[in-house]
């Protein structure tokens, strides 16, 4: 079953890069009491994700932060290293958070997986972007396959 708006986020434990090293953060520490900008990509350095998503994001902090958004927080099914390369390639610092899926298990209790066999890519997320308010979703844009309209910055940002 696919979340949906209403629906509260399921546990899960992320990995993330610290100061000194990856380290675990929890659903809780990301989206308790906050309303956070979470948006997912099939993959770190792919071409729409590395030339368009992201970027977007990273373009409109200002603008999020002014509507009320406390964090902005990008998943995929990428390990931490990979995550923390690609944060580092786009520039994000500390304004995007960056959230490796590793095995895949936030995304699939989401209900957000997809095959990207076809391409050599496995498991992978769908597209999609959210605005999570205390750990519960108050709207959820998924991409249709191949697509990026919905799940852009600026979609989002004309919702808040």
């Amino acid at each position: 079953m696919t979340i949906k708006a209403g629906d509260t986020l399921p546990d899960a434990t992320f990995m993330t890069a610290g100061p000194e090293g990856p380290r675990p953060i929890t659903t809780d520490e990301i989206f308790k009491g906050k309303t956070v900008a979470l948006f997912a990509v099939p993959g770190a350095f792919t071409p729409t994700c590395s030339a368009k998503h992201l970027p977007g994001f990273k373009e409109h902090v200002a603008e999020f932060r002014a509507k009320g958004v406390d964090a902005i927080a990008c998943v995929s099914v990428n390990d931490v290293f990979v995550m923390k390369a690609w944060g580092a390639d786009q520039g994000v610092g500390e304004d995007i958070l960056m959230l490796a899926d590793g095995n895949g298990d936030f995304t699939k209790a989401l209900g957000l997986e997809m095959d990207g066999s076809k391409f050599g890519m496995g498991l992978r997320s769908q597209r999609y972007s959210a605005i999570v308010k205390d750990g519960v979703v108050s709207t959820l844009n998924v991409e249709a396959g191949g697509e990026f309209k919905v799940s852009s910055a600026d979609y989002m940002l004309a919702q808040l």
